[in-house]
């Protein structure tokens, strides 16, 4: 989170590499890194991040099971004056369940909507795969709070990043391990659920993992 009481803007924001979609080159944007228990590094503890962006020039990403604390997002909407106070009551269901996450240590002022395909904005979204978007302007807040949004989507505060290479050095040393990502797990509302799923979903054993546990 940001100093406290500091509105969070929505703004745009390119990712590393974000024109440079290559898994062939053994890049990972667009799938998911899930947390070893020996990460040591309390920030990123038990996360799951779908990856936006990777290239030579680094890694961005965004945590999706980490709750922003007591930030409600109509309230949000109320605090970035795209709705009244009393309109909140009045928000399409979508808008009113939406969950806020702190999406990662960097830039936690700004918020970040990762939301399925059929939503697009020009030259604010960014595909990332033939299902997810990453939006980051405050017209995708207007258009959910209207109900004219994407049918799924979550908003993170701020984002995990990595400098070129140390996103792999840390998949080298056992810091992380990586799967496909999967829509229903992304924007599921069970939060306290996906570190968990995630781990079963590439077949672990959760009271299995060790130091010495290998790469999915």
């Amino acid at each position: 989170m940001g100093p406290k009481g500091k509105r969070p803007s929505v703004v745009r924001r390119e990712a590393p590499g974000a024109g440079e979609h290559s898994s062939s080159r053994g890049y990972l944007d667009g799938q998911l890194l899930i947390a070893m228990p020996v990460m040591g590094d309390p920030r990123f503890e038990r996360s799951v991040i779908y990856l936006c962006a990777h290239s030579s020039e680094g890694a961005m990403g965004i945590i999706v099971n980490r709750p922003a604390g007591s930030i409600d997002f109509p309230d949000l909407l109320v605090q970035l004056d795209i709705i009244r106070k009393a309109d909140q009551i009045r928000l399409p269901e979508n808008a009113g369940n939406m969950k806020v996450l702190r999406g990662g240590p960097m830039d936690t002022g700004r918020g970040f909507v990762l939301h399925s395909s059929d939503f697009f904005i020009r030259d604010a979204t960014l595909p990332i795969d033939d299902k997810i978007c990453l939006t980051a302007t405050v017209d995708i807040l207007k258009a959910i709070a209207k109900g004219a949004g994407p049918k799924h989507a979550i908003l993170a505060l701020g984002y995990a990043g990595w400098a070129p290479g140390q996103l792999e050095n840390e998949i080298q040393h056992n810091g992380w391990l990586h799967c496909d990502a999967d829509p229903d797990l992304i924007f599921g509302r069970d939060i306290e659920e996906k570190y968990l799923r995630a781990l079963r979903k590439i077949g672990i054993d959760p009271g299995m993992l060790s130091a010495e546990a290998g790469h999915a």
